[in-house]
């Protein structure tokens, strides 16, 4: 509809509007348009308000306007001394303002949309588990790090430190209903009660994709690829992170030329995945605490400071699964277009005793955070719950050190709130109008910031600028009374009437 000139407005929405309608479309700017002229507005009682216009209402001589006696029947109230909590959320945890949802929800949609794209489909599961689901083998950091307790049925339960084991125990109660391979994904708020650094926090969100029922090594070259796409999405480059890639086989071999027994495999990567936590001395006192001769200290921590994969096919052979299964995957990664992303790494372990193959991490090139995720192959898992063991791969993907990141490298997104529309009515008689008029834009599919009381058209456009409002829709008794409604466009200046069915 051709805009109608001010004059043809009610005289009150012309008013209010004309200064706006005068700036040019080039110099207007929906955040910083001209406040109008304030309407006059009946002022409400406040409390204090009420509270003198009872005390006025009472003579000196402590009778009321009506002639009674003030407070005579009426005992004094009991005023209880409420103490103030404290605002702030347990240490670790965080709140989520509207600002901070935002970015959350920005953050969780490019994890979902990569997902989609990957061909994945979503699960979710319990917060609260059973402990048992936890506890799988002594030495685990993990394990002194459970929020768990009693509930009042004596179960003893905690809070997911992870997702993981929810998602084994999952496909354990499915059984052979499921069909394989699987490729879910989820995104689930995690508890650990641990030492707070920059990024870690005992309370996070976690991106974990997984792909159960393919022995493959394509399964990891895929779920690498998932990574990489997810950081291309939010403007990260491999100049920015990469991959360390390793395999758990490359100890196991290492750890068999010494006769190790198969047991002290799972504290032997515990403790290998401190290296760059502790100091070596205090790595090298843990590991002859599980009964590893000094000889084999010397030659395991030599084989984990090789970061070459052709070094490491000298000192091993060509012959061992390690090193055919991570060749394979570096062979892969220049297919799926991400072999500048990813480096050999032999320290790499992960902390987690059920891993059993290839493993990676994603790291920070400049070295100033922790891993910002990582995954790898975890084939034996289910039968560490009494289940049939399936091959099965996956990675996890906290929220907080990728903020970080992004905030170090000025990549944060500005997400401001945004609406279609604001509805104000000009008289209080047609709030129900107003309601109307926004029911029929939500129908079809418009946002609406509804003004639920009356204010003043000088709020409304400071409301306005706040919400980014595309426009202003203006109920008055001259335009109603002709069916039709005000609507100014608030990047333009426009203006215009038109009639409430023709809306859009």
């Amino acid at each position: 509809m051709s805009p109608l000139s001010s004059s043809l407005l009610n005289p009150r929405l012309s008013f209010s509007l004309k200064p706006l309608f005068l700036f040019s479309q080039s110099s207007f700017a929906p955040r910083k348009f001209q406040i109008p002229r304030q309407f006059v507005s009946a002022k409400r009682k406040t409390f204090s308000d009420l509270a003198s216009e009872q005390s006025s209402a009472t003579d000196n001589g402590g009778r009321s306007g009506r002639g009674g006696r003030s407070g005579a029947l009426s005992p004094s109230p009991v005023v209880e001394e409420v103490q103030r909590i404290d605002v702030n959320p347990p240490k670790g945890t965080r709140d989520f303002p509207p600002e901070d949802m935002r970015l959350r929800t920005w953050l969780f949609n490019h994890f979902r949309e990569v997902s989609r794209l990957f061909g994945f489909e979503e699960v979710d599961y319990p917060v609260l588990e059973s402990e048992a689901l936890f506890i799988r083998k002594a030495g685990e950091e993990i394990r002194d790090q459970l929020y768990c307790f009693e509930d009042r049925g004596n179960r003893r339960v905690a809070l997911r430190p992870e997702l993981t084991p929810s998602l084994a125990r999952l496909v354990m109660q499915k059984g052979k209903s499921l069909s394989l391979p699987l490729k879910w994904f989820a995104i689930g708020q995690c508890w650990r009660y641990e030492r707070m650094t920059r990024g870690r926090r005992r309370e996070h969100y976690q991106w974990n994709m997984d792909i159960l029922g393919l022995p493959e090594v394509t399964a990891e070259a895929e779920l690498i690829s998932s990574i990489v796409a997810f950081f291309k999405r939010i403007g990260m480059t491999e100049s920015y992170v990469g991959f360390k890639v390793s395999s758990r086989k490359v100890l196991q071999e290492v750890l068999r030329c010494y006769s190790v027994p198969e047991n002290l495999f799972g504290k032997v990567c515990i403790i290998i995945d401190k290296i760059e936590k502790i100091p070596i001395d205090e790595i090298k006192r843990e590991l002859n605490a599980t009964g590893l001769s000094e000889e084999a200290i010397e030659e395991l921590l030599q084989v984990l400071s090789i970061k070459s994969l052709t070094k490491l096919e000298e000192i091993l052979g060509g012959a061992g699964e390690a090193v055919a299964d991570l060749k394979e995957l570096f062979s892969l990664s220049e297919k799926f277009g991400y072999s500048e992303w990813i480096q050999f790494d032999a320290s790499v372990v992960r902390g987690l005793a059920y891993y059993t193959g290839i493993v990676f991490e994603g790291f920070d090139r400049q070295g100033k955070l922790r891993a910002i995720c990582g995954g790898g192959r975890y084939d034996r898992l289910l039968s560490t719950f009494g289940g049939d063991d399936v091959p099965a791969c996956g990675f996890g993907f906290g929220d907080a050190v990728i903020v970080e990141l992004l905030k170090e490298k000025g990549l944060l997104p500005e997400l401001n709130l945004e609406v279609d529309n604001i509805v104000c009515a000009l008289d209080y008689d047609l709030q129900g109008v107003a309601a109307e008029v926004a029911t029929k834009l939500r129908e079809k599919g418009q946002s609406v910031d509804l003004v639920l009381e009356s204010k003043p058209l000088k709020w409304v456009f400071k409301r306005a600028a706040r919400t980014n409002a595309q426009r202003l829709v203006l109920v008055g008794n001259t335009e109603w009374q002709k069916g039709m409604v005000g609507v100014k466009i608030l990047s333009s200046g426009e203006q215009y009437e038109i009639k409430l069915d023709e809306l859009e």
